[in-house]
């Protein structure tokens, strides 16, 4: 059993702009520390805490090469592409909404893109069972033309892109656990048949105007995207149900190549830019999970591309339980947050709530 984990400290030097969380400084809005959520310490801190547990040695620990030119225009046009360079060489700045970079801004992107271009082809091959590539910044909200919330470039898009382009696979499946809509990469392949696009976030969230259930594709699409909104306070139990009756039949049907899920652990309880409670343990069963059907579906082939998740104590321990579920690791660290979580969960009513969403999802899926 081969767990690939594709890092590289370059990625934690990319820096963002002058925000006070998602607002930008100036008028009333006072300088906040650390400006941006999307930091590079809820990274850096997982990987010390995979060093200091042992994980580490569990892993076969990789880098990667950046994405090339060719990879990203196969999502990207290039008059954005000259654009995001030259006014990265020109000190940084902010092309879309809420997507500040610094010098480098453009070369960092592209490392991220060729760290879930090297997980995703590395799995394919056959050369690791499953991989995680703790990409940043992240992608999943980035559109062609359009740097969007955090995304700079669409990490996950390139990388099947790539993939389909040299024959690797015919179908991929993508699931996005992100607390977030993947508005991005729904709509570069929202009128394609053979790449299936799931998201599984908070609705009304962000972006406040996408994620809707009803949006299920378009042309030779149709029915190949799927958007899971869930109310704010959905825990655990809320979302393995959602995963069981919605998720899984879905891939189920699509029978994919692979499946690449968007990781982000902005549903954590603690999480700034959220209002789930999902716990370590949720996102340790849902990758038990995501392990399972790709064992039965595609055999194994299996890649987590990390994206958001904004609380620097409980993202590390969020994303160790993933890696131990991916490499069956005999190494734990404790959710310290669990008891507190636990606690908090939802009640019976609340239960009811979500159990009737997903009933009403069942239905109008099954009907399209």
């Amino acid at each position: 059993m081969t767990t690939g984990f594709y890092w590289d400290e370059r990625c934690f030097w990319h820096g963002g702009g002058n925000y006070a969380m998602t607002l930008p400084v100036g008028g009333l809005v006072q300088p906040l520390p650390g400006g941006l959520p999307e930091t590079p310490e809820t990274k850096r801190r997982l990987v010390n805490l995979m060093r200091v547990t042992g994980l580490e040695r569990h892993l076969s620990m990789r880098g990667a090469e950046p994405a090339t030119e060719e990879d990203l225009l196969r999502v990207h046009p290039g008059s954005y592409l000259r654009e995001f360079r030259e006014v990265s060489a020109q000190g940084g700045g902010e092309l879309g909404l809420r997507a500040p970079f610094g010098p480098g801004g453009y070369e960092i992107a592209a490392l991220s893109a060729g760290l879930a271009r090297a997980a995703v082809f590395d799995v394919l091959r056959g050369q690791v069972n499953n991989a995680y590539a703790l990409c940043r910044p992240p992608g999943h909200h980035c559109l062609p033309e359009y740097p969007n919330g955090f995304c700079l470039l669409a990490n996950i898009a390139i990388a099947i892109e790539a993939a389909l382009d040299e024959g690797l696979a015919e179908r991929i499946a993508v699931l996005d656990w992100d607390v977030h809509h993947g508005n991005g990469t729904e709509a570069i392949f929202y009128d394609r048949a053979d790449v299936l696009t799931i998201s599984l976030h908070q609705e009304h969230n962000y972006p406040l105007d996408s994620g809707e259930a009803a949006d299920r594709g378009a042309g030779a699409g149709l029915g190949a995207n799927m958007n899971i909104p869930l109310p704010p306070g959905t825990g655990h139990r809320g979302y393995l149900a959602a995963f069981e009756r919605l998720v899984a039949p879905a891939l189920k049907g699509f029978r994919p190549d692979a499946i690449i899920v968007a990781c982000g652990f902005d549903a954590s309880a603690v999480d700034p830019l959220s209002r789930m409670l999902a716990g370590a343990q949720t996102f340790r069963e849902m990758t038990a999970h995501s392990r399972a059907l790709a064992e039965d579906l595609c055999g194994g082939r299996l890649a987590l591309v990390h994206e958001g998740g904004y609380s620097e104590v409980h993202v590390p321990f969020c994303g160790h339980a993933v890696l131990e579920a991916l490499s069956d690791a005999p190494v734990t660290a404790p959710d310290p947050l669990a008891e507190t979580i636990n606690a908090r969960q939802p009640g019976p009513c609340h239960d009811r709530m979500v159990e009737n969403l997903i009933s009403d999802l069942e239905d109008l899926f099954g009907s399209a």
